[in-house]
């Protein structure tokens, strides 16, 4: 079960926040002639191409973390139940074992194939439960990234960016980038003020 709950993190963070956004803003290059720094300034503002800490932004996320702390609770929910019915299971195998010497042979035949009925129906209850979860699971992931890529689009076309990439220490493409390109910071503060608007 915990595996489940680990694969949202997973799934969430490889993103494919390596979004490319054509930004609506491309025509609005400097027109400043000046040298140094001031065209570097302009050029930055509307062609950069910056990237997100997918890392970071799923740590200070708070839709995200609503949505572990509610996976949390369902997985340890459903490792309850399946634990509750596992030793149920048990003690009725235990009670069979300690009276078996004393039940007839059609007795036993019945208890054991009934024991085994029961066995299957826990296994088949194990797996549609893990099947449910994971199924849900993948349904938010959507929907969670559908919420940041949504956002980064409107993000791109105000800055105009033309792109915007993701980083995941050891798991990215980025070996190197200038801080400057590092808009993480921006992008965590307008998706918390639009979740806490949604909440409202």
């Amino acid at each position: 079960m915990n595996r489940n709950l680990l694969k949202i993190a997973k799934a969430a963070s490889g993103f494919a926040l390596a979004l490319t956004i054509v930004s609506c803003n491309s025509g609005e290059k400097g027109t400043t002639k000046e040298a140094g720094s001031q065209t570097k300034i302009e050029k930055r503002e509307t062609e950069q191409i910056v990237y997100v800490n997918s890392d970071s932004l799923l740590n200070n996320y708070e839709y995200f973390k609503s949505l572990k702390e509610k996976f949390e609770a369902k997985s340890k929910k459903a490792e309850a139940e399946l634990k509750n019915k596992g030793a149920a299971f048990q003690r009725e195998v235990a009670a069979y074992q300690q009276s078996a010497q004393t039940m007839s042979a059609d007795q036993r035949a019945q208890t054991e194939e009934r024991l085994a009925r029961k066995q299957q129906e826990l296994q088949t209850y194990q797996q549609n439960a893990g099947s449910a979860l994971a199924h849900e699971e993948a349904a938010e992931n959507e929907k969670l990234y559908d919420k940041v890529a949504d956002y980064l689009k409107k993000h791109a076309k105000e800055k105009g960016y033309k792109m915007v990439l993701t980083y995941s220490k050891g798991n990215s493409a980025i070996l190197f980038a200038d801080d400057n390109l590092d808009v993480t910071k921006d992008v965590i503060k307008g998706l918390n003020e639009e979740y806490k608007k949604e909440q409202k």
